[in-house]
């Protein structure tokens, strides 16, 4: 009995542990924002005030470029770029505030093997997340 039990026990608890992992690590829901030019800057609203997402030259993958988002009354701003369908592993960026209300920083996107150039940016907003689908060179 005990040859059953104990292979049975462990396997159950590895499988806990990665249900567990899997749903810690899914991203929460994201509020799509439309933005047809990042470079020229785009706006939406957040809690009621107004957001401006701003790429300070064009994004291409392994070179940095600066991002600056201007947040009246925001805290904590974090970015994080992916591709619809692929992992591409850990790139998130806390923003520094950069005074007026503004928070910056510079950013790389990953490279992608696939030569693909759609991207999501993920803006998290004090916990509120947004999602920007932009273009790359």
């Amino acid at each position: 009995m005990k040859r059953v039990a104990v292979p049975l026990l462990l396997a159950a608890a590895l499988i806990a542990i990665a249900v567990t992992g899997w749903w810690l690590k899914r991203p929460a829901d994201a509020v799509a924002v439309s933005c047809a030019d990042p470079l020229a800057g785009c706006a939406f609203s957040h809690r009621g005030a107004a957001v401006d997402v701003r790429f300070l030259s064009q994004p291409t993958p392994l070179e940095a470029f600066g991002l600056r988002v201007s947040a009246p009354n925001a805290r904590r701003i974090s970015a994080e770029f992916q591709m619809v369908g692929m992992d591409m592993g850990f790139n998130r960026y806390d923003l520094r505030p950069a005074g007026d209300g503004a928070f910056a920083s510079n950013v790389t996107l990953p490279v992608c093997i696939s030569g693909r150039h759609d991207w999501t940016l993920f803006l998290d907003v004090d916990g509120t997340r947004y999602a920007l689908p932009f273009k790359s060179r």
